[in-house]
């Protein structure tokens, strides 16, 4: 296996919630405990609910915000131990798509300034070289030479993100966090979105974050996938394994919402019951188990379960994932 490009161990990032001008402040795990890597050229997609702290995972990868606990490393150095040229370098390398690609550019910026100034904060082009180098970005996404003065408003969201694609490209970084980039799209322009990203990242060699709450569109892009619940990674191993052969039940749940296509097709699988609890007052032990239709007390109930290598390069914090696993392979799932 090839060195990791981005790593991190233990990674928490806790905030500080004032509920109301008397109350008293509490604590809020939005990650606790993250350990995951990600090899050149490799995608690794990262999935799970609304509120599970995937987008904040992508600041922190980012180095937009800080951690509270453990460490970011970028090509074996901590990211907190950086000097000030080496975080600039840094920034460089690891780029952001976000998912609103209307609020993530600005409106008062034309197209060309909003692609080209990253080449200027990095000090990377200027002059016509700047303006080649801008046109040359815009017809990689799709976009034409008379969009260059144009601003976003005149756009559409799949033109607008292909202006934050573009603007991702412009300092030639290693690293794409694709922070649920079609989510806001039509189903018509994610498909082609998520091609162009595709193709971008075999042309330039690049290595993906992708995030998405969307398992077929995770699945469709990635080589390695990531199951995040309530702060933590619950399962991680590569793509075909996780979906073939998953082994945490919060796993089966994702994976028995996706739609099929023809009625009947597919093993049934008893859906997700209950509401995700609040990250204030997580659930003890297996913070899954208020939802597990496979929960045993009090087991599940008091004793956290660690993340484990289950089967080769596949890994898993259940249990019971073993008992499960067996089970699938007799039928019985």
């Amino acid at each position: 296996m090839k060195a990791p490009l981005l790593e991190t161990k233990s990674l928490s990032r806790n905030f500080t919630i004032q509920a109301s001008v008397f109350g008293k402040p509490r604590l809020l795990k939005a990650l606790d405990g993250i350990t995951l890597s990600l090899a050149p050229r490799e995608t690794l997609g990262l999935a799970g609910e609304s509120g599970c702290g995937k987008s904040t995972l992508a600041r922190l990868l980012a180095g937009l915000i800080p951690p509270s606990a453990g460490i970011i490393s970028f090509r074996g150095k901590n990211l907190s131990a950086m000097e000030n040229d080496e975080r600039f370098a840094f920034r460089k390398n690891v780029q952001m798509i976000f998912q609103d690609p209307f609020s993530s550019i600005n409106p008062r910026m034309r197209v060309g300034e909003i692609i080209g100034e990253p080449l200027t904060v990095h000090r990377l082009a200027s002059g016509t070289g700047r303006r080649d180098r801008i046109l040359e970005l815009m017809t990689k996404v799709g976009l034409s030479e008379d969009h260059f003065t144009r601003y976003p408003h005149e756009f559409s969201g799949g033109q607008r993100q292909r202006i934050g694609i573009a603007r991702a490209l412009a300092v030639s970084p290693e690293i794409i966090i694709a922070d649920e980039p079609v989510s806001a799209l039509d189903l018509s322009i994610q498909a082609q979105i998520i091609n162009l990203l595709q193709n971008l990242k075999l042309e330039f060699g690049l290595s993906f974050l992708f995030i998405a709450h969307d398992l077929s569109v995770v699945r469709h892009m990635s080589d390695r996938i990531a199951i995040m619940y309530l702060g933590k990674i619950v399962e991680i191993g590569e793509r075909d394994a996780v979906f073939d052969s998953f082994l945490h039940p919060y796993t089966e749940a994702l994976i028995s919402a996706i739609p099929q296509v023809l009625p009947g097709s597919g093993k049934h699988r008893a859906p997700l019951q209950g509401d995700v609890p609040s990250p204030l007052s997580p659930p003890a032990g297996c913070q899954f188990h208020t939802r597990c239709p496979y929960a045993q007390s009090p087991l599940c109930m008091s004793v956290i379960p660690p993340l484990e290598e289950k089967e080769p390069n596949h890994y898993c914090s259940c249990h019971f994932s073993r008992e499960l696993f067996r089970n699938r392979e007799l039928g019985k799932l």
